[in-house]
């Protein structure tokens, strides 16, 4: 089915990026003197940590060296270290030999590579500090390295050893709990941050962070959250959440703190929550993190520094090359580390490398065989079984309060639709299609009259059925049976059927349910922008209801199969409009798709904390009227 209105989705949520950013941007501007930008920088602070809701608590490290490697000039400790109970990060420490008296050090964060740190580029920068001075941290991220999550799970196959990917269903797992997969990575990093000033080695008033890619994302978290650090420089990340949306960028699921567009941020606060802290940019000419972005949140965070009279602790490079933490970028940086940490020699590379399993702090190369280690899918699934316990008992006109604000939904009204072509399927079966402006000015839905004969109005019927595809209304209405003496309409709500995005996927079009593709990029910017993507599709279903009742509709069945079960069932509930539903094939709860092993069901049909307030059978539970008709085993969705 071609996607009449593939780029509604992708214009409504840039136009409402553009606005957000827009406004914050004249606020920024508006800032005049330093009371005025130390009160803004308090503000920022309070929201960025709102935000990432890192535990109160910090349980013991229980360090373990299991293994050091002498080389010239440094030593490599191997470490294993417990950033929570039953989570071991696996670390190398890079020690110089020579020291008289504590040494600086660079907190260095990875990027999405493999093999961690042992990665090729991370080790060159390690050994160069280490041998110049300067102590290294460099500790395994989740589902990287040593760290990988999901060895050995049946299905695994679609995400098995990228890192990307785990990422992405672990972030998707933690969702409808209320837990950000950012701050879990943050929270890693910050007990090693805890683990070097515990070293009598280490200058604790001289500790830096940085990193590339993924790396350059949790520097710009940390460099935020934290105030040990006396240096920050985040590589091939820093850009604008403006751009990554106006360039149609999915990006990792920890790389969008949760609502913090809606809060009135953009990602140059997360820097200017650090000002002025000398700090250093990095980007690349041929980067997907747009350099343009990158160049305005240098000028801005300059500007900031200007305020705070620091102008020139703000600094920023911008390569000829690619992602990734190159050799132009690598050499700025140690120049900066050595201006900041007040070396006297030259940083010389050193492009010597170990191989991977030398590095390995496990016997095995992955944690799971440490005894006591938990895979951050069961510790979800701990998380899980408390909330379930923990839940308050809403009536249903409590739980339609919280879910409208929650989803966001708005105002509903009768939408203006749009008269379109039909499309005739076979001799008699027509689809006559009205576009329906749900959103001011844009058409986010497309309803359809199945019929034999073709209909250029709305037309009057007392009684019919709608029906809310998992993927597309027209294919699957041709398998599905509905009573005769009802009229029968289908609904593409927004993301799928006609208004499918057909841009921004990385990957084929095809793969709708893609850990990392469009689906899943629109959830993320509803996340960010305190917009909700399913929120949305309720809308859609909602404002149909009301112009179906303007046209005499007394008597509505809604009908939804595969993924279309959630926002149909929400709708129904939050709706008066509705006399009978029927869900067939959707999913069982929130709950049963944070403990999957691999959740098939995408995060666009999830509410980010749900699951601290109520589910899907407890929704259904408290309708009364209709009483909701759950089908099984019709068909299998496909995923």
């Amino acid at each position: 089915m071609p996607s009449h209105f593939g780029n509604s989705v992708q214009e409504y949520y840039l136009s409402l990026i553009r606005r957000l950013s827009s406004a914050r941007g004249e606020r920024v501007r508006a800032l005049r003197t330093a009371s005025d930008a130390e009160a803004y920088r308090r503000e920022v602070r309070e929201k960025i940590f709102r935000a990432f809701d890192l535990p109160s608590e910090k349980s013991p490290l229980n360090v373990q060296c299991t293994g050091v490697l002498r080389r010239k000039g440094f030593s490599i400790e191997k470490l294993i270290y417990w950033s929570r109970p039953g989570f071991p990060v696996t670390a190398n420490l890079y020690l110089p030999e020579e020291r008289r008296g504590p040494v600086p050090a660079v907190l260095y964060l990875l990027g999405h590579n493999q093999p961690g740190k042992a990665a090729e580029r991370i080790q060159y920068c390690a050994r160069t500090l280490a041998a110049g001075g300067v102590a290294v941290l460099v500790p395994d991220p989740v589902a990287q390295g040593e760290r990988y999550q999901f060895l050995g799970v049946a299905g695994n196959g679609t995400i098995s050893g990228s890192c990307t990917l785990e990422h992405n269903m672990l972030g998707k797992q933690l969702f409808p709990a209320g837990e950000f997969f950012g701050s879990w990575r943050v929270w890693d990093a910050l007990r090693g941050l805890d683990y070097l000033c515990s070293r009598p080695e280490i200058d604790s008033g001289r500790i830096g962070v940085a990193g590339c890619s993924g790396g350059g994302t949790l520097t710009a978290f940390l460099s935020a959250l934290d105030d040990r650090f006396s240096l920050a420089s985040p590589c091939c990340y820093m850009t604008t959440w403006r751009r990554n949306a106006e360039n149609e960028l999915p990006v990792d699921i920890e790389q969008l703190p949760p609502f913090l567009m809606a809060e009135g941020l953009e990602m140059a606060d997360l820097l200017i929550a650090a000002a002025p802290r000398p700090l250093l940019i990095s980007g690349e000419k041929n980067d997907f993190f747009d350099p343009r972005g990158t160049l305005e949140v240098y000028e801005e965070v300059r500007r900031f520094y200007a305020l705070l009279g620091r102008e020139e602790a703000a600094e920023c490079f911008i390569g000829e090359e690619s992602h990734g933490f190159r050799e132009g970028a690598r050499r700025t940086f140690y120049r900066f580390v050595r201006k900041q940490f007040g070396l006297s020699a030259p940083l010389e590379e050193n492009s010597a490398t170990e191989r991977e399993e030398d590095l390995f702090c496990t016997e095995t190369g992955n944690v799971a065989s440490l005894p006591g280690n938990r895979f951050l899918r069961e510790l979800i699934r701990d998380r899980a079984d408390q909330l379930k316990t923990m839940r308050p008992k809403h009536t249903a006109d409590e739980l339609k309060v919280l879910l409208r604000e929650c989803l966001k939904i708005g105002k509903i009204e009768v939408p203006f639709y749009r008269i379109l072509r039909s499309r005739r399927r076979s001799a008699n079966m027509v689809f006559s299609r009205f576009g329906l402006e749900t959103e001011e000015g844009r058409v986010m839905s497309v309803l359809k009259l199945y019929s034999d004969s073709e209909y250029f109005h709305l037309p009057e019927s007392r009684s019919v059925s709608v029906y809310i595809p998992h993927l597309d209304s027209e294919s699957e209405l041709a398998d599905s049976g509905f009573p005769e003496n009802r009229t029968v309409y289908g609904l593409d709500i927004r993301g799928v059927g006609e208004v499918r995005p057909s841009g921004c996927d990385q990957y084929s079009t095809d793969q709708f349910f893609h850990p990392y593709g469009f689906d899943y990029h629109y959830a993320s910017l509803g996340f960010l922008t305190g917009h909700s993507y399913l929120g949305g599709k309720v809308r859609d279903i909602l404002c149909t209801l009301e112009l179906l009742a303007e046209k005499g509709a007394s008597e509505i069945e809604l009908k939804a199969f595969g993924q279309g079960c959630v926002p149909a069932l929400l709708a129904a509930f939050l709706s008066s409009r509705v006399t009978s539903l029927i869900l067939a094939d959707g999913p069982e709860s929130w709950d049963s798709m944070l403990r999957e092993e691999i959740v098939r069901w995408p995060q666009s049909c999830m509410i980010f904390g749900i699951l601290r307030e109520t589910d899907l059978p407890e929704i259904a539970a408290l309708m009364e009227s209709p009483r909701p008709q759950f089908l099984k085993g019709e068909k299998e969705p496909v995923f």
